[in-house]
């Protein structure tokens, strides 16, 4: 199993033996984990935004680890602390749950700036410092942090260089009213049925594989024009008073090369790009005070400013064998 599309779809055959629905998250969880990036689930509670995560974890093998944020959450209870041993008279380093490949933050914007932060130098540079002391953390890391709409109460919105640490934003909303019966009908029949059911149908090499198939996925010159046109428009939008970054660039490059590869292509073509430029840009760029008093959500600038930049036009150079 060495191509992401394969491995994909074994994900997510074993993943839909629990859950229905929602595969544009399954897809994004493949996306960032295959180019080694983070995602934020934004939706109300009860949606199963952290099953689906759960589930995720125990279809790729990977090892999980759940830290549940609450505004007396300290740094020390999510990367570790030393513990003073009276027996020795040494100190001694605890880890803190994020040492693990896939850890889920749950309820991120209920916990303090301060907690939230203590997840940066994890999310970005792979390692943490416990008492002047650094350690690697494993291989694959992977974040994903759920949080509720910012609108509810007891909520702490991100800061902007947390936010811009995610590759990827979704919003995980309601079941369409069939799919949700199919969910109670399949819990109805199978009432014991859990996340447990679901088993590991991919290796750590599978996952080493197809990251390495990524990297090596075609984007022509004129698709990353493309690209790039689309996040300068943004800095250039009169309703967007910060525009994504470079490194908001380098994500969806990145993203957009391992939709195309769990798409079955070595290559990307442009409409990649649009479905993937709304999860790696929409929690990143700042609107200006007007467009907030207009009451302008943030996607639907996002798409006005994607719609307002042309696509390439004519063929797209595409490598021998597809």
């Amino acid at each position: 199993m060495n191509e992401p599309v394969e491995l994909y779809d074994t994900i997510r055959e074993e993943v839909g033996t629990v859950l229905i629905g929602n595969d544009d998250i399954l897809e994004g969880l493949t996306v960032s984990l295959l180019t080694r990036g983070h995602l934020l689930l934004e939706g109300v509670p009860g949606i199963g935004k952290t099953m689906t995560a759960n589930l995720f974890a125990r279809a790729t093998g990977l090892d999980y680890n759940r830290i549940q944020f609450t505004p007396d959450i300290l740094p020390a209870d999510i990367t570790g602390t030393e513990i003073y041993r009276e027996q020795t008279g040494e100190f001694e380093v605890r880890r803190g749950p994020v040492f693990s490949n896939l850890v889920v933050a749950d309820e991120i914007n209920r916990a303090t700036p301060k907690a939230q932060s203590a997840l940066l130098e994890s999310m970005q540079e792979r390692q943490v410092t416990i008492g002047g002391e650094t350690f690697s953390l494993p291989d694959p890391f992977m974040v994903v942090a759920t949080q509720n709409p910012i609108e509810m109460d007891g909520t702490f919105e991100l800061p902007e260089a947390q936010r811009d640490r995610f590759q990827l934003k979704y919003t995980m909303d309601h079941l369409e009213w069939s799919d949700e019966r199919r969910f109670i009908d399949r819990f109805h029949s199978r009432p014991e049925l859990s996340a447990t059911d679901v088993e590991q149908v991919v290796s750590i090499d599978d996952l080493f594989n197809a990251q390495q198939f990524v990297e090596e996925v075609h984007v022509a010159e004129a698709v990353r024009d493309f690209l790039l046109d689309i996040v300068t428009a943004t800095r250039e939008s009169t309703e967007i008073q910060h525009g994504a970054s470079t490194r908001a660039t380098l994500s969806l490059l990145n993203a957009t090369k391992a939709y195309a590869a769990i798409q079955g292509r070595n290559y990307v073509i442009p409409d990649d790009i649009l479905t993937m430029v709304e999860p790696a840009l929409v929690h990143r760029i700042i609107l200006t005070t007007d467009a907030e008093l207009n009451e302008r959500d943030p996607a639907d600038v996002l798409r006005t400013v994607v719609e307002s930049v042309d696509p390439p036009e004519g063929s797209i150079d595409i490598p021998e064998g597809q």
